[in-house]
């Protein structure tokens, strides 16, 4: 059967030294009539083939296998500097390492990570003094499982026991264990199914999960779970019967109340249970409205609500648990303010705490319930900076534990005294290998688009950096769903800085750095701002000489894979390389599939397909539909193969396209991880390398451009 072709240069005939001279020639891929049909009109989809729900068929698997094989031989010219580039980024590890610790009851808990190790050590030790204990050792778990990720875990209310849930395929979908922490011993007491989110009663023997639909994988339902009786014994609690929205279980912060929490983009619902009294029935906060969002924690007898209710940039209230049910008995609490965005709060027995966004920069302020108008801002060394919120598991703390960082400060923790205002460093990051933030400077830029938009952009570069014009950049971004991409540390970005990049975050209208409105300018009939306005960026740092016209490169990944897609198509000839992780390329076709994960909840998102006007507006920008005969510049696409976020066939049939279309002689490049889901590789060291061979692939296209 002809399926494609593999390596055109192997044709029988060729000498052995022809062969060695003669570059690898990539697969291409078998088209095959397919009609998409909609309301709207058909579309033809000749690489609808490579779809395989089963991932099992052999055709499928031997073309991905092909497009590995292809990667593996044009990278093998450079596979020394993606040697190189891995021990880089491995260097600058800390081998031995270990978080803050934190108070829990009567234990101080903490995660370390040893030498050579992939995974976490999760360890508990006495408050009064006492050996260390290890309650989970992920490595040990992680044995003869080519990936494994331990995507939540709760201990007990009684601290006894210990729930996780665990993934070893990528796939997100989760596994309930729980482990005895007196004996050591794994309960019988298992799920499969399941989304990653559980709750604990206040007796400690009840768990509440969250099954997943094993079709569209979306959150269904929530069962309540005895410990020590059969799985099939387990008590539906709510079944969801929307299918736009996501949901998910836990505890509140003191611990005294289980919560359902069901969301969609624009709409969100809140249920309530007494932890002491696990077979009760949930309670309402307020009911879903749309356009109406709210989350809640509780604290002394009371709930406190973040919510958008009459606020884009959303506002904190409360309400007496006496008078959950309707939003009209909800008291204000802090005001909106058209030029602050309330990312989140936490609720101690004598102070609140906000993190808060405003002209794109998160920050932290405190006040006391005894005088609410005053209130107190965190300091900060640095201009431009990132705080959130760390651990504060105990309400009665008069201190806040925060994240810090920046482009050129790693994370650290700190706490502040809520009373006094002592601030107090805990950890900071240490990066070995050299590193010395006096050699990097960081500088945020606004760039103007239409009307009088302008886009922040953070920028990082090298101390002896020169703005003439001559050096290669390396913007990324994702502008999708609200997600703000923070201008927070990486160290594995040294690697290209301290080769003379320039590395900018451009924040572009869809994210929510700017507030509410930001991602409002970004989504549905908008979407074209978060393209242009990347584009707009780009021309800017060209134009401005922080940059080379011919030394451009583009990263995202996800929602951040379709922008790259949709740049590829408007603006080819403004990058020299484009890396698009997992992306989200097939946008049509995938919103129309209602039996796909992330379809119908992404509706206030994408639009709604089955509308004519959402879906010729989809139409216009979705990355596999648009792509066209013209000079693409080189791609290098990354998917994995049991990705339940973005199926692992939109980028394969995305790549099968292209290659038929693509008019230049820039290598177009695909790589899935067989093993592994939307994440990639689950091993701190398995991830570096991935990041190595996408900075190697950058560097080698730089040093083919050098005369």
């Amino acid at each position: 059967m002809k399926l494609l072709t593999l390596f055109m240069g192997m044709q029988l005939g060729l000498s052995a030294q022809a062969l060695a001279n003669t570059p690898p020639q990539p697969p291409i891929a078998e088209v095959r009539p397919y009609t998409v049909s909609s309301a709207h009109g058909e579309r033809q989809d000749p690489y609808y083939w490579l779809r395989d729900d089963s991932r099992s068929n052999p055709e499928v698997i031997a073309y991905l296998e092909a497009e590995n094989s292809y990667y593996q031989a044009y990278q093998e010219p450079y596979s020394a500097l993606v040697e190189e580039l891995t021990a880089e980024l491995i260097g600058r590890i800390q081998q031995d390492d270990s978080t803050v610790p934190y108070v829990i009851g009567d234990y101080l808990y903490s995660s370390r990570v040893e030498a050579g190790k992939e995974y976490a050590i999760y360890v508990r030790t006495p408050v009064a003094g006492g050996e260390e204990e290890i309650i989970l050792d992920v490595n040990t778990l992680a044995e003869g499982h080519a990936y494994f990720q331990v995507a939540n875990w709760s201990v007990s209310p009684d601290q006894n026991k210990l729930a996780y849930l665990e993934d070893t395929s990528g796939r997100r979908q989760y596994q309930l264990r729980v482990k005895d922490l007196t004996t050591g011993a794994l309960l019988p007491d298992t799920m499969t199914g399941l989304s990653s989110s559980l709750a604990w009663s206040a007796d400690s023997q009840h768990l509440f999960v969250v099954e997943n639909d094993p079709v569209t994988l979306l959150s269904t339902k929530v069962y309540r779970h005895q410990l020590g009786t059969a799985p099939e014994q387990r008590a539906l609690v709510y079944q969801e019967q929307d299918n736009s929205f996501y949901m998910g279980v836990g505890n509140t912060r003191d611990r005294n109340f289980v919560v359902i929490g069901v969301s969609s983009t624009v709409s969100d619902e809140v249920r309530v249970l007494d932890a002491r009294q696990p077979k009760g029935e949930f309670q309402l906060i307020a009911p879903r409205q749309r356009d109406f969002k709210y989350s809640v924690d509780h604290n002394a007898g009371r709930w406190i609500i973040n919510t958008d209710w009459d606020a884009p940039n959303y506002r904190l209230m409360t309400v007496a648990h006496t008078k959950i049910g309707n939003r009209e008995h909800w008291q204000e609490l802090l005001a909106h303010d058209e030029q602050v965005f309330v990312q989140s709060f936490v609720a101690f027995d004598n102070y609140l705490a906000i993190n808060e966004r405003s002209n794109g920069l998160r920050r932290i302020r405190f006040l006391s319930w005894d005088k609410p108008e005053e209130s107190h801002f965190v300091e900060s060394d640095e201009p431009a900076y990132v705080m959130w919120f760390s651990a504060n598991p105990e309400t009665n703390s008069n201190w806040l534990r925060y994240g810090y960082t920046s482009l050129s400060t790693p994370a650290s923790v700190y706490e502040v005294h809520m009373a006094t205002g002592e601030r107090r460093l805990l950890k900071e990051a240490e990066i070995p290998g050299g590193f010395d933030r006096s050699n990097y400077r960081t500088e945020r830029v606004w760039v103007p688009v239409a009307g009088e938009v302008t886009i922040p952009v953070s920028l990082l570069y090298h101390k002896d950096f020169k703005q003439n014009g001559s050096a290669a950049l390396y913007q990324m971004a994702y502008g999708s769903y609200g997600i703000s991409m923070d201008p927070g540390f990486n160290a594995n970005i040294l690697s290209l800085v301290d080769r003379g990049f320039v590395y900018a975050i451009a924040h572009i209208r869809g994210g929510q750095e700017m507030g509410r409105q930001w991602y409002e300018d970004g989504k549905l009939l908008n979407k074209h701002n978060t393209f242009t306005d990347y584009i707009a960026v780009t021309d800017y740092l060209v134009k401005q000489q922080y940059v080379a016209g011919d030394k451009v490169f583009g990263m995202g990944g996800s929602a951040g894979g379709l922008l790259m897609g949709a740049v590829a198509n408007m603006a080819p000839e403004k990058y020299l390389g484009l890396v698009a992780h997992v992306p989200f390329v097939d946008v049509v076709t995938t919103m129309l599939d209602e039996s796909l994960p992330l379809t119908t909840n992404e509706y206030d998102e994408w639009g709604n397909p089955n509308e004519k006007q959402y879906y010729d507006y989809m139409l216009s920008y979705s990355p596999y539909d648009q792509v066209r005969k013209q000079a693409y510049p080189a791609l290098f696409v990354t998917t994995g193969f049991h990705d339940s976020q973005v199926q692992y066939f939109e980028p394969a049939k995305w790549v099968a396209k292209l290659r038929t279309m693509n008019t230049s002689n820039q290598p177009i490049l695909f790589r899935t991880t067989m093993e592994a889901g939307h994440g990639g590789r689950s091993g701190r060291f398995a991830r570096v390398g991935q990041t190595a061979e996408e900075y190697a692939f950058i560097l080698d296209l730089l040093q083919r451009q050098q005369p």
